[in-house]
């Protein structure tokens, strides 16, 4: 039977499941806005606060990326540069350490923010009682039972992976184990070329490994615009990983030595040797065995927490955040709709989510980063369009960087200049981004963008030029 463990209060104002980036930012609004806040969470690992994004997932993998960079611009860039380096050594196992230490120092900071803002963190597993009453099991031992005036879901959500290609942590990975690897093989199969496996395959081809990458999709990076993406593949391809489009894995066979999988593409059925799989084929939402069925909580058809504009659920009280809330799996998108749920419950003017207005960004290389409909998108919604592009070539900031491969591209409405999607591949294009989703969100048309002063030289000035390319007149192209 469950009791109150030493220090925990009962009741909260608001209890929160998962510290990753939608439950630790809910919390932390909450109690800012005066609320008294419990957040529960099960990670494992020593600190756990920030959830995979902190500890498993964006911030050690573009830690990694960053090393990345750095060992290619080492072997291919420096001396152009006038820095001419001989005698480097790749280490993969120091990138590793690298990206440890940052997630540690972040993790530690959600630690501070907490105690800052009196938020009260319990360490263990919990699940929804009924009630408004949520039980935990306690990592430290026992059980503890916790009312609430208010819950938010925020679980997250884990890797999947195909039937016949299950896991086993060693021979057959998921993004998990790729930020852990000391050593690389000799040859890497990645299956799936959303952000996770084009991340994967920049670090793991810098770094030495023959890399290939299968996608049963018509390009790589299949939610981007096409055109962007073509420029990403055509990078890769340069730097000698191997791509397979059209392409489905089929059978997976292991040996003492080796892997070998059996994939159909265009040309039919083709057997991949491989020392190395990882699969990068999407995520699952944690929904299972946390009690929503017994609290009123509903899926939807896709399997995800059905919720509202306010990211409440089907139950009085209860909200959901982030992946367990449905796609975008994003971890910016969790924060955003923890401010949001933490609002609400506070009952202060709070704006609804708007996901049509969510940005997505690769940090390969080159990165890309966008909002809003591709091209094709706003063709088959019906929009008169017009597209403006840009090529980094042609920018004086890109060029001093010595990345000038890459674009701009904008998608707007004819009639009235509504910009309906941003699209960008290139250097450092991550940070551009912000600007065309303030844009959006203050229903900015292209003539406006076109007109705003932006700072020569910058990378920024590229989206300027997109614009005015929109209307039909730009300057440097």
């Amino acid at each position: 039977m469950a009791t109150k463990a030493e220090g925990i209060k009962d009741p909260y104002d608001l209890v929160v499941l998962g510290a990753g980036p939608g439950g630790y930012v809910a919390a932390i609004r909450a109690a800012q806005l005066g609320l008294d806040v419990a957040c529960v969470e099960s990670q494992s690992r020593e600190g756990g606060l920030g959830g995979v994004c902190l500890n498993w997932g964006c911030i050690p993998a573009k830690a990694l990326l960053e090393s990345a960079s750095l060992a290619r611009r080492v072997k291919d860039d420096a001396a152009d540069f006038g820095v001419r380096i001989s005698g480097y050594e790749l280490d993969i196992g120091a990138a590793v350490n690298r990206s440890r230490q940052v997630s540690d120092r972040l993790t530690k900071g959600v630690k501070y923010l907490f105690d800052k803002n009196g938020v009260m963190p319990i360490f263990g597993r919990g699940r929804l009682a009924g009630g408004m009453q949520v039980e935990v099991n306690l990592k430290a031992g026992g059980s503890s039972l916790i009312s609430a005036r208010s819950i938010i879901i925020a679980v997250g959500s884990r890797p999947k992976t195909f039937p016949g290609f299950e896991f086993d942590g060693e021979r057959v990975i998921s993004s998990r184990e790729a930020l852990e690897l000391k050593r690389l093989p000799e040859r890497i199969l990645i299956v799936g070329a959303g952000s996770t496996g084009m991340e994967f395959a920049d670090v793991f081809n810098a770094f030495g490994a023959k890399v290939t990458i299968v996608e049963m999709l018509p390009h790589v990076l299949p939610t981007e615009d096409e055109e962007i993406a073509g420029v990403v593949s055509r990078s890769f391809k340069k730097r000698g990983v191997t791509i397979k489009k059209d392409t489905a894995v089929k059978a997976l066979d292991k040996f003492k030595t080796q892997l070998n999988v059996t994939v159909e593409g265009p040309g039919g059925d083709e057997m991949i040797e491989c020392d190395l799989l990882l699969m990068a084929v999407g995520r699952t939402p944690n929904v299972e065995d946390i009690g929503l069925e017994g609290a009123g909580v509903q899926l939807d058809d896709q399997g995800w927490i059905k919720t509202d504009e306010f990211n409440r659920t089907t139950a009085d009280g209860i909200y959901a955040v982030g992946d367990v809330a449905g796609p975008p799996m994003l971890a910016h998108k969790g924060s955003h709709e923890g401010i949001v749920a933490a609002e609400h419950i506070a009952g202060v003017a709070a704006h609804p989510v708007d996901r049509h207005n969510i940005p997505f960004c690769t940090y390969c290389h080159p990165e890309v980063a966008s909002l809003g409909l591709t091209e094709k998108q706003a063709r088959e919604d019906g929009h008169d369009v017009k597209v403006g592009k840009f090529p980094l070539s042609a920018n004086g900031r890109a060029l001093t960087a010595g990345a000038p491969d890459g674009m701009i591209k904008i998608v707007a409405d004819a009639k009235y200049g509504e910009v309906l999607g941003v699209h960008m591949v290139g250097h450092n294009v991550t940070e551009l981004i912000a600007e065309a989703g303030l844009g959006r969100a203050l229903e900015s048309t292209v003539e406006e963008l076109a007109s705003t002063v932006h700072a020569h030289p910058t990378l920024a000035e590229s989206l300027m030029e997109a614009a005015l390319a929109t209307l039909g007149r730009p300057i440097h192209i």
